[in-house]
């Protein structure tokens, strides 16, 4: 019995933690050099799909909703 109620604490915890870090594992982010233009670099979503120009660095939130990229 108590190696069951064992069990059942560590599932909750591992499942805590997974659950935790998933709002960072949503969109992985790519630079695309080849489709840069000028300053403004080219991101590819590997995980949406989605993508976008910036020129301050790597998104760090998910920009799939844009109907059209925000500079």
């Amino acid at each position: 019995m108590p190696i069951l109620i064992a069990l059942v604490i560590a599932v909750i915890i591992v499942a805590i933690v997974a659950r935790r870090t998933a709002p960072t594992r949503d969109c992985r982010w790519r630079e695309n050099r080849a489709g840069s233009k000028g300053a403004l670099v080219k991101y590819n979503c590997v995980t949406c799909g989605a993508e976008i120009f910036r020129s301050t660095g790597t998104p760090d939130k998910c920009m799939q909703a844009l109907k059209s990229p925000r500079f």
